[in-house]
C-alpha cells in the first residue's frame, strides 16, 4: 500500500446520560402567542450527551498504535458528569459550551470537538392538591415522557490566540407526531400511468416531523446570560403545533413553509430554520353511511414520504 494518504479521524464517548435534580430554574423566556412556555423549573435537568474529537495529533494512534495522546472515552465520560454538577445554567446548549471549553481547556493538543445533548423528557406527575378534584403538578415525582424532545450540537476549535471558538451550531426539536382529522388536502399533483392515489380534498393528515434551526449571534443570544433572546426548544414546538391546527395547507410541503414563515417573523434572532418531515397520513378503510364525518383509517402501506425544507435569511 502507498504511503500517499491523507486521513480525516475522530473518535470520542457516545450517550453519557446523566441526571441532575434542582438545576438552576430557566427563567426570564419571552412569551409568543402560540405558547403559554415561558419557562421551567429544572427540578430534574436530564440528558444525554455525545463528545466527538477531531485532530491530526490523535493520528499516531490509528497509524502506530501509539497513544500517548489519546484522552481515554472513559475519562470524557467523567468530564460530563462532573460538569453536570458544576453546572450552573439552566439550558442544554449552555451545559454543552461548559463541556466543550473545559475539555478543550484541560487537554491543549485537542484541536477541535462537537459535543451534542438530547433532552431525557420527563413531565411532573398530576396529584391531588388542597381540595377535592383539585390536581397539580408534584415537585418530586416525574414521568418518561416518550415523545418530541429538545436536541443540539456545538461545534468548537481552538483559535490562534489558544482560546476556543464557537464555530457552528444547530439547535432542534425532534420526534414531533402530530395528525390533523380534517382541514388538509392533496390535489392537483401529477397524474400519469404510475399514479394510483386519489386526489383528497379533505384528508386527515398525520406527519412525523424534525425542526432544527441556527441564530445569527450565537454567542449572544444562545449562550449569553440573558435568555430574553434564547428560543426555547418548548415554544418552537408549540408554535409549529398551533399552525398546523390553523392552517388549511395544500401538502406538508405547504404546511412547513408556513411553519418556517412563521418561526422566522417570531424570531428575529434566528437565521434559518430547516424541516425534516414524514408523510405518515393513514389510509382509508370505512364512512360511516350516516354521517359522512365518521371514518376509520388503518395504518398505510410502511414507506413514507419525505418532505425537507430550510429557510435561510439572506444578508
Amino acid at each position: 500500500m502507498g504511503t500517499d494518504l491523507t486521513y480525516t479521524i475522530s473518535y470520542g464517548k457516545l450517550q453519557v446520560p446523566f441526571y441532575r435534580v434542582y438545576a438552576r430554574p430557566l427563567a426570564g423566556i419571552a412569551p409568543i402567542p402560540e405558547s403559554a412556555f415561558t419557562g421551567r423549573e429544572n427540578t430534574l435537568f436530564a440528558m444525554e450527551v455525545d463528545v466527538e474529537v477531531f485532530g491530526q495529533r490523535f493520528l499516531p494512534a490509528y497509524t502506530a498504535g501509539d497513544n500517548t495522546l489519546v484522552v481515554a472515552t472513559d475519562s470524557m465520560k467523567n468530564w460530563i458528569l462532573q460538569q453536570a454538577l458544576a453546572y450552573d445554567g439552566a439550558t442544554l446548549e449552555g451545559f454543552l459550551d461548559l463541556v466543550a471549553r473545559q475539555l478543550l481547556s484541560g487537554y491543549a493538543h485537542m484541536e477541535a470537538l462537537r459535543v451534542t445533548g438530547r433532552e431525557l423528557p420527563f413531565a411532573a406527575v398530576p396529584v391531588p392538591g388542597s381540595g377535592p378534584g383539585v390536581f397539580g403538578a408534584s415537585d418530586v415525582l416525574f414521568s418518561h415522557a416518550r415523545d418530541d424532545y429538545a436536541t443540539a450540537a456545538l461545534d468548537y476549535a481552538r483559535a490562534d490566540d489558544g482560546g476556543v471558538t464557537l464555530t457552528g451550531h444547530r439547535c432542534a426539536r425532534v420526534g414531533l407526531q402530530l395528525l390533523k382529522v380534517t382541514g388538509s388536502s392533496f390535489t392537483r399533483f401529477v397524474r400519469d400511468e404510475h399514479t394510483t392515489l386519489p386526489e383528497r380534498a379533505d384528508r386527515p393528515l398525520s406527519i412525523a416531523l424534525d425542526v432544527s434551526w441556527r441564530y445569527a449571534h450565537p454567542a449572544a443570544d444562545l449562550l449569553g446570560p440573558d435568555v430574553a433572546r434564547y428560543v426555547a426548544t418548548e415554544q418552537v414546538r408549540d408554535l409549529c403545533q398551533v399552525v398546523f391546527h390553523e392552517f388549511v395547507s395544500e401538502s406538508i410541503q405547504h404546511l412547513v413553509h408556513e411553519m418556517g414563515q412563521r418561526i422566522l417573523a417570531r424570531f428575529p434572532q434566528l437565521v434559518e430554520v430547516a424541516f425534516v418531515g414524514q408523510n405518515r397520513t393513514p389510509d382509508p378503510v370505512a364512512i360511516s353511511p350516516t354521517d359522512a364525518r365518521i371514518r376509520v383509517y388503518s395504518h398505510p402501506f410502511p414507506a413514507f414520504g419525505l418532505i425537507t425544507l430550510t429557510l435561510t435569511r439572506q444578508e
